[in-house]
């Protein structure tokens, strides 16, 4: 068996970014610290905190007053950070800079008076975020049979924004049908570069593989766009978090396996895959390079 691993994948620098607020935040005010919500959508990213001293916790209420608590990557509607400040809370962002940029214009485009659509999934954190910026003038499209049916106040004023993990190529087939429905539709591509470069990564070893395993969480939404990409190519695929959830009915007969992992996955599991597997031979193949990385927030500089 040849194992071909797929470039890039895992972090990205929006969770490397996430993952450094959380433990910063341990070193320099001691445990324990509060994260509201998954910090990044991965289970050992979140038990590997834990273990440090991180506190994971649904809703603010489960915070004491005047303790730290830290927003996950994926960002809060307005709501959260106004019951912080009334509940005296010190709040430390590790929203990702892109997903703060998807709220920016969701505030620019309700300001000058248009109608959003926000493509995304509905209960993502981060679509939750940010409709709660404009409440009142988003209304959620999750797909084209949606693209077909929203209505909106003015068609003349209309916007489409995005969630940053989105499949680029079902996320274009939405903005089609917008378009045809909303001719002076304004659109902003906010698939964040992580998630397009790893989605280009897998359709380039797709022809060279017979099953593609995709190391991450069955929560993550980057992940699950990364096996649909794979299966739209035609090539078998598999959402697997590490090795025990492997079926090895999976990999009979399969010559060459293909594999990439989530924007939140650390890169020890893909090891561990790599590991069980047991390939006669492991194969790089780099789609681009990547060298991004983000500022700390201020409370951390």
């Amino acid at each position: 068996m040849e194992v071909v691993l797929s470039a890039p994948r895992g972090f990205c620098a929006g969770v490397v970014r996430a993952i450094d607020v959380v433990e910063l935040c341990l070193q320099r005010f001691g445990a324990p610290v509060y994260v509201r919500k998954e910090i990044v959508h991965n289970p050992y990213v979140v038990e590997d905190l834990r273990g440090k001293g991180a506190i994971f916790v649904e809703e603010l209420d489960e915070v004491p007053e005047d303790a730290r608590v830290v927003f996950s990557a994926h960002g809060v509607a307005p709501a959260v950070w106004e019951n912080s400040r009334e509940r005296g809370l010190h709040v430390v962002d590790a929203t990702c800079p892109l997903v703060t940029k998807v709220h920016l214009e969701a505030l620019k485009y309700a300001r000058e008076g248009y109608s959003i659509l926000l493509i995304g999934h509905a209960f993502h954190d981060e679509v939750i975020g940010t409709m709660g910026e404009a409440p009142d003038v988003s209304i959620l499209v999750e797909d084209t049979d949606d693209a077909r049916t929203v209505e909106v106040a003015d068609p003349d004023r209309v916007v489409a924004l995005t969630q940053t993990t989105l499949s680029v190529d079902d996320t274009a087939e939405v903005v089609s049908v917008l378009k045809e429905r909303f001719p002076n539709l304004l659109t902003r591509n906010d698939i964040c570069y992580a998630t397009s470069n790893r989605q280009e990564a897998v359709k380039i070893i797709t022809s060279q593989v017979d099953v593609v395993l995709v190391i991450g969480a069955q929560n993550s939404s980057n992940c699950n766009r990364l096996r649909e990409v794979a299966e739209a190519e035609g090539v078998p695929a598999y959402l697997v978090n590490g090795p025990e959830e492997i079926d090895d009915a999976w990999l009979e007969g399969a010559e060459r396996v293909g594999i990439t992992s989530g924007a939140s996955t650390p890169e020890l599991l893909v090891d561990r895959v790599v590991e069980y597997l047991k390939p006669d031979s492991v194969r790089h193949v780099e789609a681009m390079e990547e060298n991004v990385s983000f500022m700390l927030p201020r409370a951390l500089r």
